[in-house]
């Protein structure tokens, strides 16, 4: 699969994929309220503006906003704009954010994080596209894409009652999930090469890529910070130690997460660690065999260990005499088969 490079959404899994095919089918729409929900780190801003780039409006403002980052009292003030006299040190009136993202796009980040006298006057944004400043009595016009993003169960907040459950539905229109970086298959190496070339040349540094067990770490490790997580690491690696190849030990992550056990353990001590991975080695020819013959090879033991006896036999394999039946016409053993391997057909080609 090709790797995906927009907007610096960077990947080639199909999981990635399937969210920025959404995304984008999104954009293409009438400008719906939309809702972004993923982990921490993996890069929920960057889809909001892969949705405004690819919108008809791209060439209008994005406006974004910290929901999490501003106190309470000055997060509705910068929302919604105010007039001159609205609160102590309010000398003149000011715009808010959804006057300055007239026709474009606001991302509202961590939209979790806001009040319920905040969500109110956000659903009549987002229901009537009508708002009014602080202290002001002209009711303005919302124009524009109003995208909102989490990275908590917004729906247990509703259930909660910590998030108002018109505001959820309202929001939850266009809605794109983002998986998180373990769920998605090779790309952590893909970003580790993007993230080592850009690097490199922003810091003017010699790193040409990573050595063996590196990769094999980077593929491996759980990644609970996402890409913003394999981001720094490969930053530091790159401005700190400023190595040719970046080895484990430039990556300074913590080997101490259930996830990320298996990591730092040779593979006997891997192995010891996973009892249910504990199996009888069998050799396979090297140029290799196909499990249907393989299936095979096992029931025709078990009968003949069973000298022939199809309930003994179904014992041994550890299935009912049923399954047995079943497997033995899907592989096409015949009768004939099965009594040459019984008891009685042994001890009569002997006489």
């Amino acid at each position: 699969m090709r790797n995906i490079s927009h907007n610096l959404i960077v990947g080639k899994s199909p999981q990635l994929r399937k969210a920025v095919d959404l995304a984008i089918r999104i954009a293409k729409t009438a400008p719906i309220t939309t809702l972004i929900t993923g982990e921490s780190g993996t890069g929920k801003e960057l889809f909001a503006r892969l949705i405004h780039d690819s919108s008809a409006d791209a060439q209008k403002p994005f406006v974004d906003i910290n929901c999490g980052a501003i106190p309470v009292n000055l997060l509705e003030s910068e929302l919604f704009g105010y007039e001159k006299g609205a609160f102590t040190g309010a000398d003149q009136s000011k715009r808010g954010l959804l006057e300055l993202a007239s026709g474009g796009t606001i991302f509202l980040d961590e939209i979790g994080n806001t009040t319920h006298s905040i969500q109110m006057k956000l659903l009549k944004a987002v229901e009537n596209k009508k708002f009014r400043r602080l202290n002001g009595t002209e009711e303005l016009t919302v124009s524009g894409r109003i995208i909102a993003a989490t990275n908590v169960n917004l729906y247990d907040e509703v259930k909660k009652g910590k998030f108002r459950e018109d505001l959820y539905h309202r929001l939850n229109i266009g809605h794109v999930q983002i998986p998180p970086l373990h769920e998605r298959e090779g790309d952590a190496l893909v970003l580790a090469n993007h993230f080592i070339k850009q690097f490199t040349t922003e810091y003017d540094r010699k790193s040409v890529g990573f050595t063996p067990a590196a990769l094999k770490l980077i593929g491996m490790y759980a990644w609970p910070g996402n890409v913003r997580q394999l981001r720094n690491a490969i930053e530091r690696a790159v401005l700190v130690y400023g190595p040719e190849y970046v080895d484990t030990e430039h990556l300074l992550l913590e080997p101490d997460r259930e996830l990320e056990k298996g990591v730092w353990m040779g593979q006997d001590e891997l192995l010891a660690a996973k009892p249910d991975l504990q199996f009888n080695q069998i050799d396979i020819p090297s140029e290799g065999i196909s499990l249907e013959t393989f299936e095979r090879d096992i029931i025709l033991s078990a009968i003949k260990k069973a000298e022939g006896n199809l309930s003994k036999a179904a014992r041994l394999l550890k299935i009912n005499r049923g399954k047995l039946r079943y497997r033995i016409e899907k592989l096409n053993i015949s009768k004939e088969d099965i009594y040459l391997l019984s008891n009685h057909a042994i001890a009569r080609n002997a006489a």
